[in-house]
């Protein structure tokens, strides 16, 4: 067993700690894995080859062939796990040794998780990656948060592991405490609005052409070459065309309609609501998993609430067009509302977040990358505080582009039956934040009929209270 020869040490030795790994050494740093399933770190050595691996199934052992002071990584599940692991690692450790929480833990408990290790003097970084198994082997877009200086002794290796744009490494420290995973957070938010907008214009295409599976192939690949070029869509295309291999089915027909979720789109929309900041696709993406999850009562909802639906006899390439806006439009909504919601955060938590920066480490290695984060970084490197993508001068141009578009997308979804929840949120956001005059006036008028609760007037300052001339109860 090597002595206190290995420069960094990754505890999870599962598909992504273990690509990790291999990315790790394969850009000149030797690290030890640790896993207690010994069949992962069997597999660790039979895949190490030449790199400078070593794998144990003992903490101990694990501990001992680190250098000092200790990097190390942890890619476990979020929560009781990851407490799990630190409980265990903290007699093993000694002042200056770092943790890097690697997966997707709650915000909250990361700034539990520092402020606990500091009163020992050791170090604790939480660090958002994206870009899935093929990332992390490769290049993933990677979060970190934490103090700077943990930053600064991590920051070679994240940058040469991490992916690429126009030779610039994407990751960047992002803010101390939890900055990084609080980022980290948002980004699935926003993937979990990106997903389902493309999920609904799949549907609408579906239902309302009844088109194969070969052209939805071609619709998707012929978007993926212009502006709605993205991760997202290029593997939505190649989806279309994978076949089954228990089956002479394409897969995509085979797979059951009921989505799941890891919690972070929740934990997205829980913190939005906590900073009373509006972000209602991402809200609608994560109750459309929730309903999808109800399979077996929408089964039977179908059978009785029946209704005549309207048949689309429309131009098919016109619906398609319209679809690409509607898509288009929506995507800039959704991350208008991610980031709005990260500056939000920013300030309520002192993160000190560089949105050009979040958006630049987005475009390459991550799910969420797209090109239309070319046109984000822009917004932001003019404007660091802008309030709403939206209001930037190149992208509501381009809202007011495909909006026509857009609106008979859904004009033709709601006339056949098609739910678009989160299209439906969209452009509902874009109405409301662009309306000079909302119907609040009359909420309030209610709250402070029945409750008292007060209200502002539009020709003076101040806070006042009506005797509402009530009805008898």
């Amino acid at each position: 067993m090597p002595a206190q020869d290995y420069d960094y040490g990754m505890i999870g030795l599962g598909t992504m700690g273990r690509n990790l790994v291999y990315n790790m050494c394969d850009h000149g740093y030797s690290v030890a894995g640790f896993d207690k399933d010994v069949e992962k770190v069997n597999e660790l050595g039979k895949e190490a080859g030449g790199r400078k691996i070593f794998g144990a199934s003992r903490l101990e052992d694990f501990i001992a062939a680190l250098k000092s002071p200790k990097v190390i990584m942890l890619l476990v599940p979020a929560g009781k796990a990851v407490d799990a692991v630190i409980a265990e690692l903290r007699p093993l450790l000694s002042k200056d040794d770092l943790i890097m929480d690697c997966g997707n833990s709650h915000f909250t408990d990361t700034d539990l998780r520092t402020a606990q290790l500091a009163n020992e003097q050791m170090k604790f970084m939480g660090v958002g990656i994206s870009g899935g198994e093929y990332g992390a082997r490769y290049g993933p877009s990677i979060m970190p948060g934490g103090a700077k200086e943990a930053y600064e002794r991590v920051a070679p290796m994240l940058k040469a592991v991490s992916a690429k744009v126009d030779n610039e490494p994407c990751v960047a420290w992002l803010g101390p405490g939890s900055a990084g995973h609080y980022v980290k957070m948002v980004h699935n938010g926003i993937e979990y609005g990106l997903m389902q907008l493309i999920g609904e214009a799949y549907q609408l295409l579906k239902e309302c052409l009844d088109i194969s599976n070969d052209d939805l192939h071609k619709v998707f690949s012929k978007w993926n070459e212009g502006r709605l070029r993205s991760y997202l869509i290029e593997i939505t295309a190649d989806i279309f065309v994978q076949n089954d291999d228990l089956t002479d089915n394409r897969l995509i027909d085979m797979i059951l309609d009921r989505s799941k979720q890891n919690g972070t789109g929740q934990w997205t929309s829980e913190s939005a609501m906590g900073l009373y900041l509006p972000i209602p696709v991402i809200d609608a993406s994560v109750s459309a998993r929730d309903l999808s999850a109800l399979k077996d009562e929408r089964v039977a909802a179908q059978k009785m609430l029946q209704w005549h639906r309207v048949v689309f006899r429309g131009n098919d390439s016109e619906l398609i067009d319209w679809l690409e806006n509607a898509l288009y439009f929506s995507m800039i909504t959704a991350y208008a509302q991610g980031m709005s919601l990260l500056l939000r955060a920013s300030q309520e938590y002192k993160y000190d977040l560089k949105l050009a920066e979040v958006a630049r480490i987005w475009r390459g290695g991550c799910i969420i990358r797209s090109a239309l984060l070319e046109d984000i970084f822009s917004a932001y490197s003019d404007d660091p505080a802008l309030a709403n993508l939206m209001v930037n001068k190149e992208l509501a141009l381009k809202l007011e582009q495909c909006q026509d578009g857009f609106r008979l997308a859904i004009k033709i979804a709601v006339d056949t039956g098609v739910p678009i929840p989160a299209m439906m949120a969209s452009v509902a956001y874009f109405d409301a934040y662009r309306s000079g005059w909302l119907p609040a006036n009359l909420i309030q008028a209610q709250r402070d009929y029945f409750g008292a609760h007060t209200y502002e007037r539009v020709d003076r300052k101040g806070i006042f209270h009506t005797q509402w001339d009530q009805k008898q109860q």
